[in-house]
């Protein structure tokens, strides 16, 4: 089916040119956007895909360190319809999981809109239709509006870089970078570096520098669980996951810290505490999501990692903690993670929170009112964004055949239309 474009008199939609979907607009081509694009084709359902950037997954492509890889077996990370190839290992490397999108984008041909930032969403009552607005990123910066049954929310839980405001911070003199910026710690050789964060990035990162012989010191100011990557050869999450067929949460939680003691030994002598709430049960209330070591405890216990408290204030040329401790430093690697921008483009109060999460929790957080859906935020990684996505896709694809029995399917007729084919 074609899209249509539309022109229409008055002033807000001035200098805007106004497009007709016929099926739902997907916001973001991050693996959860691709996710249902694909299972929309395989029920041949036409769709629009928006992304702001000039690439598809570009959290993967351009945010992220060159020695990623996937945390998690890849049978966990594959996206419905299409299984990673078998060449490749169980952990995937970043390249190799970007290889394995553009393939995926290609095999079902999809398509996105690039440089296409959206500035608004919002669902029309009197039309009973959703207006998307958006603006080109490029030299032209049109502005277009698109108008579409559905819309799919698929920007993802990681879409803006969390910086915090930490006091004396915009007088320090040393580089300054969000671990989004980071690629290699080649460039820190030598070079004391503060990494505020100790989640899987501020970890990794951490381990990075201190192998490209930097001197990090990680600030770890709040608790975190920190799992062994495998256990006796199996992962820690397919053992989990195998384990919560069979016994409640909780029982899973105190085995998994039982085999993590035993492995990675007591940390709270290199001051890493675990939280009193068990890993999972965490994961479920509040979306931390487990530390899973691959090699910097080791690290830390060797001195080649420092763990310092929280930080008070910076100055020119170095840090004072809070236990009073002063620090010289030379950059600063803020891996403080990310958030929604959900909120910022999304005009709805019903479905999303202030956070830009569905209100709903896993696993019913998919589908809001008016045709609007979410994919992507179950805090569960790329197997909940597949769950997501074939959920959205059968239920659209279900109301869409039902409205589009005939082969010619006409404009509405409360709009005056140009076919842009």
């Amino acid at each position: 089916m074609e899209n249509l474009m539309f022109n229409f008199n008055g002033d807000d939609f001035l200098s805007c040119r106004c497009v007709w979907v016929n099926g739902p607009v997907i916001v973001g081509a991050g693996p959860s956007g691709l996710a249902v694009g694909a299972c929309l084709r395989e029920q041949g359902v036409p769709f629009v895909v928006l992304e702001r950037a000039d690439c598809i997954a570009s959290l993967w492509q351009k945010r992220t360190y060159d020695r990623l890889k996937l945390h998690l077996p890849k049978q966990f990370c594959q996206l419905p319809k299409m299984p990673f190839p078998k060449s490749f290992p169980e952990y995937p490397t970043r390249r190799q999981f970007i290889e394995y999108l553009e393939s995926y984008a290609n095999h079902f041909e999809i398509n996105p809109h690039f440089n296409e930032y959206v500035k608004s969403a919002k669902y029309d009552e009197n039309l009973g239709l959703w207006r998307v607005k958006t603006f080109g990123q490029g030299p032209t910066r049109l502005e277009v509006e698109y108008i579409c049954r559905s819309l799919v929310v698929a920007t993802g839980e990681n879409a803006e870089c969390v910086v915090p405001d930490i006091d004396g911070l915009a007088h320090f003199d040393g580089k300054v970078i969000h671990s989004s910026q980071y690629k290699s710690g080649e460039a820190y050789q030598g070079q004391k570096v503060l990494v505020v964060g100790c989640g899987n990035s501020g970890m990794e990162v951490s381990l990075d520098l201190a192998n490209h012989q930097a001197k990090p010191s990680m600030v770890c100011r709040s608790s975190v669980h920190v799992l062994p990557r495998e256990i006796m050869g199996r992962s820690t999450f397919e053992l989990a996951m195998l384990l919560m067929k069979w016994i409640p949460l909780w029982l899973v939680d105190k085995i998994l810290l039982l085999f993590s003691w035993f492995i990675l030994g007591n940390m709270e002598k290199y001051g890493i505490k675990r939280p009193k709430t068990g890993p999972l049960e965490l994961k479920n209330k509040k979306g931390k999501t487990p530390v899973l070591d691959i090699g910097a405890l080791e690290k830390i216990r060797s001195g080649d990692i420092k763990v310092v408290s929280g930080i008070k204030s910076f100055y020119s040329n170095g840090v004072e903690l809070i236990d009073g401790t002063k620090m010289e430093v030379d950059a600063v690697v803020l891996a403080t993670g990310y958030r929604s921008n959900v909120p910022s483009w999304l005009q709805e109060g019903d479905f999303f929170n202030k956070n830009g999460f569905p209100k709903t929790p896993f696993p019913n957080g998919w589908k809001g009112k008016n045709g609007l859906y979410a994919a992507g935020f179950t805090r569960r990684g790329l197997a909940g964004a597949s769950s997501d996505a074939m959920k959205i896709a059968q239920d659209i694809a279900n109301l869409w055949k039902q409205e589009t029995i005939q082969k010619n399917l006409t404009a509405p007729r409360h709009r005056r239309c140009i076919s842009t084919f």
